[in-house]
């Protein structure tokens, strides 16, 4: 019975192929123009896509119990066990400028590596040295001997800027070290970010099937032009491919590329301000018609954001005429300028826009005034408190169960303001409070960030 099913299935599956009959009406065109195959195209890239074995060590503590006389009378030969690890890696690679023998690969791919070998599609395999790394993003940049890059073929870049949701997206790689593979998909989001995967998130996410070896592994479209880097996979026991697959945009790997390039490291500067997304409950409380955005919660003292004018209270909408959406999005945006770099910054500040310019500083310019400052209020005991000289009010308890609780303020935030009013003193305090007869909008700083809550 199952051989018969089998036959069946093989001759309905025949019918989509053969002419004259009924299943042949399938589309083999769109538009007027034959529907190709992907051969040509994967065969300009695949001699770009490379393989990636490294080999290091990591450094194993040794047990107290090594170095204890009568443990090594008794357990003779264990205190000359080896102190060092060996470490292997596979993963793949892409080639970025044959002409300078330039690969582009993840971070997590060479962390540790003290050998790295890169096989290339026709089998040989070459050594290749690290340029410079960005664990943040999960880039490295790697380079081969002048002799050998006579054999590297590179694959062009795409304008990743002009994805879109829908997009085909092919994967090249090496999954499961079966060597190389392509699979193939759509763009299923754009923008992907608090994955918690890399410091700074942008994610393409896509459904070409993405394995772990595919990490640092091609993403291109149909012109064979790279639109991205594979590098994450979100995986049921993180076993293998589910469809979600995510890649580093290429223009956010070219910006990562050209400082590896230049200084062996990325130098990130720092805007110098504490955010927050725009919630609908913030945007109502800001009196604005905005949906998206980021507030500004706090401003470091001494910091670019301070020096541009920038005040907590402020809703940044763009920078560089490029829109910000969400928190994570900004971070994005101002980890990729450069010190000294001046970003056009447009906020909405009480209702109005304004237009700033803030210049990119060295982050040990700037400092987070006190180690203090915090969170929310309601149903909580405020006392007022100083620090050098500088007065201000601390949430000393928080009963459990109650409005402030549930309004998640907690035992030591420091609340800067009430309503966008600086408040200092508890006299300051219930004057504001009194006045509100709605809800209450609170700035308040916990250890080392600060932001607004709305009480209703």
């Amino acid at each position: 019975m199952k051989f018969a099913r089998h036959i069946l299935i093989s001759a309905f599956l025949l019918t989509l192929a053969v002419p004259g009959t009924a299943m042949s009406k399938l589309p083999f065109a769109v538009d007027g123009e034959e529907l190709p195959s992907l051969a040509p195209m994967v065969e300009k890239v695949r001699p770009a896509v490379v393989n990636i074995a490294t080999s290091g060590h990591i450094d194993v503590q040794s047990h107290p119990l090594m170095n204890d006389p009568l443990f090594q009378r008794f357990f003779r030969g264990f205190e000359n066990m080896p102190q060092r690890r060996e470490t292997k890696s596979l993963g793949s690679g892409v080639v970025i400028d044959a002409k300078n023998g330039y690969i582009v690969t993840n971070h997590h791919v060479v962390e540790g590596a003290d050998e790295i070998a890169v096989t290339l599609q026709q089998g040989r395999q070459i050594e290749a040295s690290v340029v410079g790394t960005d664990p943040e993003a999960d880039i490295a940049l790697l380079r081969v001997d002048e002799k050998d890059r006579k054999e590297l073929s590179d694959v062009p870049y795409a304008d990743s800027s002009k994805l879109r949701v829908g997009d085909f997206a092919v994967a090249v790689g090496n999954p499961f070290g079966l060597g190389q593979t392509v699979t193939s998909g759509i763009v299923s989001a754009l923008g992907r970010t608090g994955l918690g995967i890399e410091g700074y998130e942008n994610f393409i996410q896509t459904d070409a099937s993405i394995n772990p070896g595919n990490s640092g592994g091609a993403l291109v479209n149909l012109n064979g032009e790279l639109i991205g880097i594979n590098t994450a996979i979100l995986a049921a026991g993180g076993n293998g491919n589910v469809g979600i697959g995510f890649a580093i945009p290429i223009n956010m790997v070219r910006k990562i590329v050209d400082q590896l390039i230049e200084f062996g490291e990325v130098r990130r500067g720092m805007l110098g301000v504490v955010m927050q997304n725009l919630t609908p409950e913030l945007s109502e409380a800001f009196g604005l018609d905005l949906s998206q955005g980021v507030v500004i919660s706090q401003v470091i003292d001494n910091s670019a954001a301070q020096k541009a004018g920038l005040k907590a209270g402020d809703v940044v909408v763009s920078i560089n005429n490029e829109k910000v959406i969400s928190a994570s999005g900004m971070r994005n945006i101002v980890g990729l300028l450069r010190v000294g770099d001046a970003m056009d910054i447009n906020v909405v500040r009480e209702g109005k826009p304004l237009k700033l310019t803030a210049v990119i500083q060295e982050a040990d310019e700037q400092t987070i005034a006190g180690d203090r400052l915090n969170e929310k209020l309601a149903g909580a005991t405020i006392e007022e408190d100083e620090e050098s000289g500088k007065a201000y009010l601390v949430v000393s308890e928080v009963e459990q169960g109650s409005p402030a609780w549930n309004a998640h303020l907690r035992k030591g935030d420091i609340i800067l303001s009430v309503n966008r009013v600086p408040v200092n003193s508890m006299a300051e305090l219930r004057k504001v409070v009194g006045d509100s007869e709605k809800q209450i909008l609170l700035n308040i700083q916990r250890g080392r960030t600060a932001l607004f809550v709305l009480i209703k």
